[in-house]
């Protein structure tokens, strides 16, 4: 198991309560206003885990993400796989993408101190997260929608997330304009399901 290999990283939350995590990968993007706004119906947190490259671009949602209250997360500068990137150029597009994190929230009055860090595609190498493990919180998931698989049915990334998640499960979406189509069937479905159901939805840390 690799939580045995890696016990410091979250890929679930060990909680008795009925909560789940949702965290969205890859914006901000056109399509995240969207997302806080079906976030916002059911009185949602969630965390983002942003790209360094794509806060620059889009400034004013990256200030929404955190006037609403949801958390954000470093997912490198410019979305590197860890397994194709060599050590040393994956750790400076981490901290390229920590500077821009610390710069943006500073300046809307806002410190996260919680420095979370999810790899791109899932993928880095020991070297990398041995390092990365010093100043951040690597969290992984336990439960991928693969929304932005084309391959994948919107009813099928559906049923992913409503077969697999439990009390604590930590769930990947992408606020990207790859996953927008099944993203849009199905963040709502999952919002209200799992409403229905008597679950929260809370953000990273917890």
């Amino acid at each position: 198991m690799l939580s045995a290999i890696f016990p410091d990283v979250i890929f679930r939350v060990n909680t008795a309560e009925k909560n789940l995590y949702l965290t969205f990968d890859d914006g901000p993007a056109e399509v995240t206003p969207w997302v806080l706004e079906e976030l916002k119906k059911f009185n949602a947190q969630a965390t983002f885990f942003c790209v360094g490259a794509n806060i620059e671009k889009n400034i004013p949602l990256f200030n929404e993400i955190i006037n609403r209250k949801h958390t954000i997360g470093n997912h490198t500068m410019n979305h590197l796989n860890g397994w194709k990137t060599k050590t040393g150029k994956y750790l400076g597009d981490v901290t390229a993408c920590d500077e821009v994190l610390h710069l943006k929230t500073s300046v809307i009055g806002h410190r996260s101190s919680d420095n979370l860090f999810r790899p791109p595609y899932g993928r880095i190498t020991l070297p990398q997260y041995f390092s990365i493990r010093k100043n951040h919180r690597i969290v992984m998931w336990d439960v991928l929608s693969k929304d932005y698989d084309k391959n994948i049915s919107a009813e099928k990334c559906l049923q992913r997330v409503i077969q697999n998640s439990r009390s604590g499960s930590v769930i990947v979406f992408h606020d990207s304009a790859k996953a927008e189509k099944n993203l849009q069937y199905v963040l709502p479905k999952v919002l209200e399901y799992f409403s229905e159901k008597g679950f929260n939805f809370r953000s990273l840390p917890d």
